[in-house]
């Protein structure tokens, strides 16, 4: 029995260390220690490292965008809303409770249904529930009838 450490102090390392990633909350994956990036813009008409055509992925169309609601892309964990006539905002889909991708927009809120947080759709900004924060808002760019993420 040379070795100080024990099967024990090895399990019980182990567990400590689970049970802390385990406790990490959505948006806490940067706590490395390194900055958080802010969401980048891309012009209009460029492309960022040939990954995206200019504009970015097309999402919808304008008019598939309710005034005063929004239309969730689950695929794509964002949902784009149109607060006032001719205005578009965009926001992460994914609720900052526990991560559930949100489920649809009514009543000028972005509801997610996992645990019943609401989100206004001018701002994300909380409503209601048991949401720690609001929606991060997401780039978007809206070129004719065109809604692309940036």
């Amino acid at each position: 029995m040379g070795n100080p450490s024990t099967r024990r102090t090895v399990l019980a390392t182990g567990a400590a260390s689970a049970l802390l990633l385990g406790c990490s909350k959505y948006g806490d994956e940067n706590s490395g220690g390194a900055p958080e990036e802010a969401p980048s813009v891309a012009p209009s008409g460029s492309a960022s490292g040939g990954e995206a055509p200019p504009g970015g992925k097309e999402l919808t169309r304008t008019a598939d965008v309710p005034v005063g609601g929004g239309k969730i892309f689950k695929d794509e964990k964002v949902v784009v809303t149109q607060p006032e006539k001719g205005g578009f905002k965009a926001f992460s889909a994914v609720c900052t409770h526990q991560g559930c991708v949100v489920a649809n927009v009514s009543d000028g809120t972005i509801n997610c249904t996992c645990h019943g947080s609401k989100f206004r759709v001018a701002d994300g900004s909380v409503a209601g529930g048991p949401a720690p924060k609001p929606l991060p808002a997401r780039q978007i760019t809206v070129e004719g009838d065109s809604i692309s993420l940036a």
